[in-house]
């Protein structure tokens, strides 16, 4: 990880506060911690990416693999109503050449009844179309009898006419027998599986990439992020339940995850509305509202007149209508060079002789400053003139379909962060307008000929904008002090709460 210094609840358990840190993002692997811990965002699968899925198909061809990201469309026969194929597991670190080690599965189909029996190794279920398996257990072997690696994953029947369709979840971190760790101590994961069954361990679990890719449908993404929710959901009663004294921290990533996917089913403006969907579905992201809303209830039941109750996020959101090419920009502005005019990928055609300053991630501008970059030319003296100009300009950018500003701010990043790390941290964050945001090309360092677009996939709501544009939210049983309170305010509000003096190094101030 890139997160630098202690975390709080480290600092709370070194006063013998107790603590309880469920599903905290970027804590992966989990904070040395005496306490009781669940990683979070940034938790891999077995094959240690952010979520592979698989889908098994006789027309791969409905596909552009290209287009498909976040998961792999594997092409199958189905002779006699059979399908012979492999889950992928992770590489074999036993072998030389260490290949990918693989479990063989079975599915035999009756079309008549639209049904599926799948088998693999000693686990067998029949699905209907439409229909999720519960939680497979896999074990795919490095070592016959000495190494192996448990994982668990859900089948989904998506389809057996006109061809078949079958979903297969990215294969998660087994919580009852974790090849990594995910928890504190080690077998807590395990304890909570047994009392709840198993659970997505994965850290940003919602399957968005099927979803964009329409791998899976509107019916079928919403079925498997119910899943996901539903699962929170039976963590968080049982956490509560256990829960007496010391801290509580919970995490629930259903609100973010379906604000990206779903904001196009609310927003009359985004360019792939359709109002017919809409009036199907776009209750559904009000009614994970009000699921939260029972998520509190049961939290204000849960307190007593001592015990202070804080719900916050890190951010809001706001629809992504338009997308904004920022190294075309800096490409047509004179600071990047390529070496010809193709769109590249990964600035594979860059000249970086020649090149100032470049786009990297959703919002980072960096400078290609000599003694940082490997080809660097920048001098550190010019860094800062640099990024003025960039920023002057940058902030006259107008959208020549709408005529609004793209571009509300240039943070420079010493001017906002506190003592970051500049060998890795962007030299300054890009603030966009509401609707607009960088594109994805922007994120793996190309170089499309169109400076803007309309954003037409279903990622469309977004939180990469500037500040003001996305605030999170701060509730609490207590009345507050702070008349705008930041997020660097919460770890001293946490320890005042403890009795615990923040330390002086500390840009936050307690807001109660």
């Amino acid at each position: 990880l890139l997160r630098k210094g202690r975390a709080f609840w480290q600092t709370l358990e070194e006063h013998g506060i107790p603590t309880t840190v469920i599903k905290m993002p970027a804590n992966f692997p989990p904070a040395e911690s005496k306490g009781l811990s669940l990683s979070g965002m940034g938790t891999p699968d077995i094959l240690g990416t952010y979520g592979t899925f698989s889908f098994y198909t006789d027309a791969p061809e409905r596909f552009d693999e290209e287009e498909v990201t976040g998961g792999k469309i594997y092409p199958v026969t189905v002779q006699n109503n059979v399908v012979q194929a492999q889950l992928l597991g992770p590489r074999n670190s036993f072998r030389k050449d260490q290949p990918h080690i693989t479990v063989d599965f079975t599915v035999r189909i009756d079309p008549a009844s639209s049904i599926a029996k799948i088998a693999v190794q000693d686990e067998e279920m029949l699905l209907k179309v439409g229909e999720w398996s519960d939680w497979t257990h896999v074990k795919f072997v490095a070592v016959p009898f000495l190494q192996s690696v448990s994982g668990i994953c859900r089948f989904y029947l998506k389809e057996v006419q006109p061809d078949l369709g079958l979903y297969v979840s990215p294969i998660n971190i087994d919580p009852l027998n974790p090849a990594l760790p995910i928890s504190t101590p080690a077998d807590y994961s395990a304890e909570l599986a047994e009392e709840i069954g198993c659970f997505y361990t994965q850290g940003m679990p919602e399957d968005t990439k099927a979803f964009t890719a329409d791998v899976l449908g509107i019916p079928d993404y919403l079925g498997q992020t119910g899943i996901v929710l539903r699962e929170r959901l039976a963590l968080y009663d049982k956490v509560l339940e256990k829960f007496d004294s010391g801290l509580l921290f919970f995490y629930f990533c259903s609100l973010d995850q379906n604000s990206h996917m779903l904001w196009w089913l609310i927003d009359p403006k985004h360019p792939i509305y359709d109002e017919k969907l809409a009036e199907q579905y776009g209750h559904v992201l009000y009614d994970i509202y009000g699921q939260m809303d029972k998520v509190l209830g049961k939290a204000l039941k849960k307190v007593d007149a001592d015990t202070t109750l804080i719900v916050m996020s890190d951010h809001g959101f706001a629809p992504f209508y338009r997308a904004f090419n920022m190294n075309t920009w800096l490409k047509d502005n004179g600071y990047i060079t390529l070496t010809n005019d193709s769109e590249g990928e990964f600035y594979s055609n860059v000249n970086w002789a020649k090149t100032r300053a470049y786009g990297l991630g959703l919002n980072g501008l960096y400078v290609n400053l000599r003694g940082r970059e490997g080809m660097g030319i920048v001098e550190p003296s010019e860094k800062d003139a640099l990024l003025d100009e960039i920023a002057q300009k940058l902030l006259a950018v107008r959208d020549p379909k709408t005529g609004e500003q793209a571009i509300l701010h240039v943070y420079k990043s010493r001017e906002v962060f506190s003592n970051p790390d500049e060998k890795i941290m962007a030299d300054a964050i890009i603030g966009y307008n509401w609707g607009y945001r960088s594109s994805w090309e922007t994120a793996i360092g190309s170089f499309p000929k169109e400076l803007f677009y309309d954003n037409d996939e279903r990622w469309s709501g977004d939180h990469c904008m500037a500040a003001e544009i996305v605030p999170g939210v701060f509730l609490s049983n207590r009345k507050l002090k702070a008349a705008n309170p930041r997020l660097q305010d919460l770890t001293p509000t946490i320890l005042q709460e403890f009795g615990i003096k923040p330390p002086d190094t500390m840009t936050g101030k307690p807001v109660f």
